[in-house]
């Protein structure tokens, strides 16, 4: 039961990944709201939003795409589930801090959960190795 549980848990987390690509894209007007900017505080000082939002975009796209396919691993208890979720948490950690503005205020709607589900992966798989 926990593991069909854990597993659809891993796919819902990985579809909110979606809500970002949404955002990179512009396909939303934004509102200050959302919390999330489109800005980084790693790159946008050098890098233009024509090059910055696809980027951050296409990362957010291949966080979901590697949380649904840990999720079905899950699911299917493959032996490769492990490592996959292991990469794909490091890697959605690294998105949502590379693409973060580096501002707190609205930290939670730019991540920050997020963050935190990821970090809480990362140990659950930690532990059980």
């Amino acid at each position: 039961m926990f593991t069909t549980l854990f597993g659809i848990f891993v796919i819902l987390h990985g579809l909110v990944h979606l809500w970002f690509m949404v955002l990179s894209f512009g396909w939303v007007e934004f509102q200050q709201d959302m919390g999330w900017t489109g800005k980084s505080w790693l790159f946008s000082g050098w890098m233009s939003d024509a090059i910055l939002n696809p980027l951050s975009g296409i990362s957010f796209i291949l966080s979901a795409l590697g949380f649904v396919i840990s999720g079905i691993g899950v699911l299917t208890n493959a032996a490769w589930t492990n490592t996959a979720l292991l990469v794909t948490s490091i890697f959605s950690s690294l998105v949502l801090i590379i693409f973060w503005d580096g501002a707190t205020k609205l930290i939670v709607q730019k991540g920050l959960i997020g963050l935190l589900i990821n970090i809480g992966i990362i140990a659950l798989i930690a532990l059980k190795n």
